[in-house]
């Protein structure tokens, strides 16, 4: 066996605890670094990074590797944070853990582990890296765990990334990985899995992005046009929505599409021009579904788009991939034309196609018609 120096992400979490253990168990020479990537109210209820550090450690300390506790809480404010309000403000919803991914874990950390002589990195995610040797290419493959598969969150990565990259777990089904933690002994076997990046962790999103981003209130409208209600800001409204509008008691007058006096309300538009948050009642209300969207800023696993025509592709985590056929365009755009209507496509989440197991990367939603 090729016996290399791997520096392995350690979060505190069960699964990263596991990826070092199975590495060191191959005989390579492991090394983990805890990366502090938040630091604004660090000693909150909600975000304990000192917590999950000592974690980390005593993984460490069980497992008999080094931990270094490296900060890139100013990378990741430039370059995840700043873009994550930018979107926000502009009536989108984004999607931070891809951008995590993509500028802090597989740049920032990857560079620190070259610059400590590693020849890979690993992490906990629920993929696989697999080399196609008919193309040359790495390949980045859906995790064996269908309920845990990460690789939507990971499309961003690009070749010289998963040349460098391992992902252990990704082999696994987690209650596998739970009975190896267990066995093995280690302190957070049992540790519960996070419910999200840390400077929102299980916070009421609401208040958190308050301090952050000016409300503008404004009003909220049925398909009708008439007012029912007031909003707190389209920034702390996400399309699909249906907890928090405030308009629960509601009735409409003749509620359509048998959706019924007392169907729930699901946010439906954004129209940030107006500062109107439209809504509609009833969970397939033709305004939720869309045969159709638009991306930009798209970033393909291979270095180039897909062939254009029949593919899959998901608009949201924990999707059914779903049939479509893609059309690329000039400078990073794309289309995608779905064989059935798509539920509450959200410009500013990542469209992410799949060809089989294998994810080939996506982009930005812009536009959903």
């Amino acid at each position: 066996m090729n016996r290399q120096r791997i520096v392995v992400g350690l979060s505190g979490g069960v699964d990263s605890a596991v990826t070092a253990h199975l590495l060191k168990q191959q005989g390579h020479e492991v090394v983990g670094i805890f990366m502090k990537n938040w630091e604004d109210d660090d000693d909150s209820e909600y975000c304990l990074s000192n917590v999950d550090f000592i974690d980390a450690a005593s993984v460490a300390d069980v497992l008999g590797i080094e931990i270094e506790h490296v900060n890139f809480a100013a990378d990741y404010k430039d370059r995840v944070f700043a873009e994550f309000l930018r979107e926000y403000e502009a009536g989108r919803t984004p999607n931070p853990d891809v951008l995590c991914n993509a500028e802090i874990k597989f740049k920032a950390f990857l560079d620190h582990a070259m610059r400590l002589g590693a020849e890979k990195i690993a992490t906990g995610h629920y993929a696989r890296v697999r080399h196609d040797a008919a193309s040359g290419l790495h390949q980045l493959l859906k995790g064996l765990d269908p309920a845990k598969d990460q690789s939507y969150f990971l499309h961003r990565l690009n070749q010289q990334q998963l040349s460098k990259t391992l992902f252990p777990v990704g082999e696994l089904h987690k209650t596998e990985v739970r009975r190896i933690a267990d066995e093995i002994g280690l302190p957070n076997a049992k540790k519960k899995d996070s419910t999200g990046i840390c400077f929102i962790g299980e916070r009421p999103f609401r208040e958190f992005l308050n301090r952050y981003i000016s409300k503008a209130p404004g009003p909220i409208r049925d398909e009708r046009g008439r007012q029912i209600g007031e909003h707190q800001g389209l920034s702390f409204y996400t399309l699909g929505q249906r907890q928090g509008l405030g308009i629960g008691g509601i009735k409409a007058r003749g509620a359509q599409r048998g959706a019924g006096d007392h169907a729930p309300w699901f946010v439906a538009r954004k129209d940030v021009a107006s500062n109107t948050l439209w809504v509609v009642q009833g969970h397939d209300h033709p305004w939720l579904l869309s045969p159709v969207l638009e991306a930009d800023d798209a970033s393909w696993v291979a270095g180039r788009a897909p062939a254009e025509g029949a593919c899959a592709a998901k608009t949201r985590y924990r999707q059914v991939d779903a049939a479509c056929r893609l059309g690329a365009g000039a400078n990073g755009t794309f289309r995608l034309e779905f064989d059935q209507p798509q539920w509450a496509v959200t410009p500013g989440q990542s469209a992410v196609l799949y060809d089989g197991e294998i994810c080939l990367g996506g982009g930005v939603i812009s536009r959903a018609a």
